[in-house]
Parts: structure tokens; C-alpha cells; sequence
């Protein structure tokens, strides 16, 4: 009997996929979908083909440490990060970006950020399920970069957290959203020097006892949207090291192309 219930579920389960695929076909053919970045109907839900042409993602090789495209690949004994990251490493140990902060990502990041697009959320998990499948499969939970309760009020959502939902459960990783806090509603860091980013999210980030119980002893794969001089997910990834956390990891949609110079 059981075997024959298994045969049956089988069965039905595979009819229900294929229903479900004719209702999403029949759907998009009466209601084609739009692109997220265009009015335009597309034959699936994304950007149009212009924009996704224009998006310059990092492939290998990258450096471990920043997630920085090297200019060419250097072999089987080259350095696996760069001379940034070598003499002053951040207190995250990798990170990996899904593509360059440009003129092509800044309106679509942007969009998503400050005019509550939400489908750029599932797209952009995707884009990171990608580009941090070195670092999702060495994670044990999910975090996203938290904001302060009065810009989560004015916002809404939290970007980093829209993004950090579907990729952690797609993943199958735990999700924490609560677990790191933003204690101080400091200031935007839009325009300010690595050094006044820096003082700007200096003890801003504190970890809850709750969350401190449930990082202790793993590896955190941290979320954010852009990753500029790092200012911010080194105060964060500090406040997880230091409530226990055995290492943390990050992962941004979009990072600039230089986010800091060795110098000499």
C-alpha cells in the first residue's frame, strides 16, 4: 500500500508542476509580465535586455577578501587576494560581489533601495545565490546588514534583509534578521571620506543576547546592498566577532570598482 501511495503522489505531484506550469504560461500570455527596470513586457519577469547587457558582473578571478575583479587571471600560484587585503585584511574573511556599482547598477540598486521596488529583491538573491556560492556553502546562517528602527520606519523595509530572505531560505540556511542591531541612527555615509565612514558606524552595531546565543561558535554570511570603503560591514562583522560568531563572511549586490588603495 505504501508503495503504492508513494507511486500515486508521484503521480500527482508531477500533474500539479505541470498544471502550474500551463496556468504561468497561459497567465503570461494574457498578462505578459514587465520588466523591472522598463514598462516594457518581457517573455520572463527580469530586466530587459538592454539593461541586463549593460551590468558588469564579477566573474573570476576576484580576490578573496574584497571581492575586487582582478585585471587578469595570474594562475595557479597566484595571490588569492589583493595587495589591499594582504597588509590590512577587514574583520570579514571573504566577500564576494554579484557586480560592478556603476552607472548601469546605481539606478537598479536605487530603485530598489529608495522607490519600494520590491521585485528586485528575488532577482537580486539570485544574482548573490550565484556570485556567493563559495560562501553559502561554507555559512551556517544568513544576516543581513540591520537598519535603525526611525529609517526602517521611513523606508519601510530593509533592503539588505528583502535580499537576504530568499537567498538563506533557497540555501537552506538559517535567517537571522534580528540577531545584529543598529543601536545609533547615525548619519547617511553618501559623501563622506573612508575615515568619516568609518567614525560614523563606529559602535553602531551591537548584537542582541538572543542573537548572541544563536551565532555563537558559527559562520555568519553577512548581506548588504553596495559595499563602498567596507566601512559598514566592518563594524558589523567586528559585533559579531565579538559576541562569539566564528567567522562572518559578505555578500553585496554591488560593490565600486576600487574600494581602497594600498598605500605606500
Amino acid at each position: 500500500m505504501s508503495l503504492q501511495d508513494g507511486v500515486w503522489r508521484a503521480r500527482w505531484e508531477a500533474a500539479a508542476v505541470f498544471g502550474r506550469q500551463i496556468g504561468r504560461g497561459v497567465a503570461d500570455l494574457l498578462l505578459p509580465p514587465l520588466a523591472h527596470d522598463s514598462p516594457e513586457a518581457t517573455a520572463s519577469a527580469g530586466l530587459t535586455a538592454d539593461a541586463w547587457s549593460r551590468v558588469v558582473f564579477l566573474e573570476d578571478p576576484v580576490c578573496d577578501g574584497c571581492g575586487a575583479a582582478f585585471e587578469m587571471d595570474g594562475g595557479t600560484f597566484a595571490a588569492e587576494r589583493c595587495a589591499a587585503c594582504l597588509a590590512q585584511p577587514y574583520a570579514f574573511t571573504r566577500a564576494r560581489a554579484a557586480c560592478l556599482y556603476d552607472e548601469a547598477s546605481r539606478g537598479l540598486i536605487l530603485k530598489f533601495k529608495h522607490g519600494d521596488h520590491q521585485p528586485f529583491a528575488p532577482l537580486f538573491a539570485r544574482w548573490l545565490s550565484r556570485a556567493a556560492a563559495p560562501l553559502l556553502v561554507e555559512a551556517d546562517v544568513v544576516a543581513p546588514v540591520p537598519l535603525h528602527r526611525w529609517r526602517l520606519l521611513s523606508r519601510r523595509f530593509n533592503q539588505a534583509a528583502e535580499v537576504a530572505r530568499p537567498l538563506a531560505r533557497d540555501a537552506g540556511l538559517d535567517y537571522l534578521p534580528d540577531a545584529l542591531i543598529r543601536q545609533t541612527h547615525t548619519t547617511s555615509q553618501g559623501g563622506k571620506s573612508a575615515r568619516g565612514r568609518r567614525l560614523n558606524v563606529k559602535k553602531a552595531f551591537v548584537v542582541t543576547p538572543e542573537g548572541a546565543r544563536r551565532i555563537k561558535g558559527r559562520r555568519i554570511l553577512l548581506i548588504d546592498d553596495v559595499l563602498t570603503t567596507g566601512a559598514t560591514a566592518e563594524a558589523c562583522a567586528k559585533a559579531l566577532l565579538e559576541a562569539g560568531a566564528r567567522a562572518v563572511d559578505l555578500a553585496v549586490i554591488a560593490r565600486v570598482r576600487t574600494v581602497r588603495e594600498l598605500t605606500m
